[in-house]
């Protein structure tokens, strides 16, 4: 049995070390980190799942996102790790489903991510080929989900930072 419950300042340091404990060293490298720096998390989105002792077993995390010429907005979402013991449980799918419904709750109207599109595509993502993440993100990574109707339409250009 697992609570979802949304990441407080207080567990700052127990969900880095998950994901370095999932993550290989130098991830804070990825063009994906770039785009978070001195960036605030969408706090409402990012969600932990733990045990029946209170042990954190996974976590994910939204920020948010410019492409183009700033006019279009969407979540960035990672890092999303599930502690190498749990995994097979199901945690990762339910995190994105539960951070996805509350962002449609929320009124935003896509997302996007730079992953495997074999997982990712059970969940709507698709890859975005007129978006262009920094480099040296490989294209056919950057993967994005429409949460409303038509949302990717005409959005193009490079993703920066929301300032």
């Amino acid at each position: 049995m697992y609570r979802i419950e949304t990441e407080t300042p207080d567990d700052l340091w127990e969900v880095e070390a998950l994901y370095d404990t999932c993550f290989a060293p130098g991830r804070e490298l990825l063009s994906s980190y770039r785009l978070r720096d001195g960036v605030e998390k969408v706090t409402d989105l990012c969600l932990l799942a733990r045990d029946e002792h209170g042990v954190l077993a996974a976590a994910i995390r939204y920020w948010p996102i410019r492409i183009g010429a700033g006019e279009h907005r969407a979540l960035l979402l990672g890092p999303i790790a599930v502690h190498h013991t749990r995994q097979g449980e199901g945690l990762g799918g339910l995190l994105m489903n539960e951070s996805m419904a509350e962002a449609v709750r929320l009124g935003w109207e896509r997302v996007m991510l730079v992953g495997d599109a074999p997982y990712y595509s059970r969940f709507g993502f698709e890859k975005l080929d007129h978006v262009e993440m920094p480099p040296p993100t490989n294209p056919d990574r950057v993967l994005g989900v429409a949460l409303r109707l038509g949302a990717w339409d005409g959005v193009e250009g490079l993703v920066h930072k929301d300032d």
